[in-house]
């Protein structure tokens, strides 16, 4: 069975009579290639390369606008702003004219606006001046131009000023600090069930202490509430047993806790718990007045 090889490539191998001699494109181990050319590497400026002018320009000088443009030639010329020499100005001007309009029309359209403008200013100053009144002096046909160009370069000014102050982003950064602050401890509420077994554990011990007495008295809720917040001043924490006088019978002690539940109610006091089944605690709501 026979069959023909596959040529190689005209790229890859130059050919003579006894075989393949040397390779056109040798593998470069340690170059750079410049470019690609249809994905091929190109590892030497072509000899027939032809560039247009047009594809590199450089601009010494970048103008925002016709009256930035006047401006420069003004004070690059150090001509008296407020005497301009129309002719000299305005042959400068249209030669920087007719450069840009060779490349860009479209950027060129103000600047040809404003070169007819100094046309007109030049035209009407070799007019003879218009006759005004008497004592009055004939208006000059560069004053206006003359008070843009003060109000351009005021702005300028401005604008240049306020751009070397210092910006937020550009010269420098907010510098931020994070603080962990200690928050307020916050105790687990007491619930009911624990408040109705303490109170109960009181009950129980003041019957094992009370005395049989027969006797009426009159006993005010304000006016325990005022004993609870007097018991309380100057102290932390005070344990709830500690609130109740069991020695006064079961009357004083409903009237103590009943005066209790109207202060935490109107929240003078809190009433606290480290944890579950711990022991109850009452403290001051508020910071008493010195």
């Amino acid at each position: 069975m026979t069959g023909s090889l596959p040529h190689p490539r005209r790229d890859d191998v130059a050919l003579d009579e006894h075989g393949p001699l040397v390779n056109a494109m040798p593998e470069v181990v340690d170059q750079v290639a410049l470019a690609r050319l249809y994905g091929e590497p190109l590892f030497a400026m072509p000899k027939d390369l032809y560039i247009p002018p047009e594809a590199l320009q450089v601009f010494l000088e970048a103008f925002e606008g016709p009256l930035d443009l006047l401006l420069y030639l003004i004070r690059k010329q150090n001509f008296n702003i407020l005497d301009i020499p129309m002719a000299g100005l305005t042959r400068q001007y249209l030669t920087y004219v007719d450069e840009i309009r060779q490349t860009n029309l479209e950027l060129a359209a103000e600047y040809l606006l404003m070169a007819a403008m100094l046309i007109e200013i030049k035209s009407r100053m070799l007019l003879p001046p218009k006759k005004t009144a008497e004592g009055e002096e004939a208006e000059d046909p560069r004053a206006e131009l003359v008070r843009r160009l003060l109000e351009y370069e005021q702005t300028k000014l401005q604008a240049a000023s306020l751009s070397a102050m210092p910006q937020y982003g550009r010269d420098f950064w907010k510098g931020q600090v994070y603080i962990e602050q200690s928050l307020k401890p916050r105790f687990p509420d007491v619930h009911v069930a624990d408040l109705r077994e303490a109170w109960a554990d009181i009950l129980k011990r003041a019957r094992l202490v009370q005395h049989h007495k027969i006797s009426r008295e009159e006993l005010n809720v304000r006016e325990h509430m005022s004993i609870v917040l007097r018991h309380l001043q100057g102290q932390r924490f005070v344990e709830f047993e500690k609130l109740f006088d069991v020695t006064r019978g079961v009357p004083v002690l409903i009237v103590t806790f009943i005066a209790m539940l109207e202060l935490a109610k109107e929240t003078l006091i809190d009433i606290t718990q480290a944890e579950a089944f711990a022991p109850i605690y009452v403290r001051l709501a508020y910071a008493p007045a010195a």
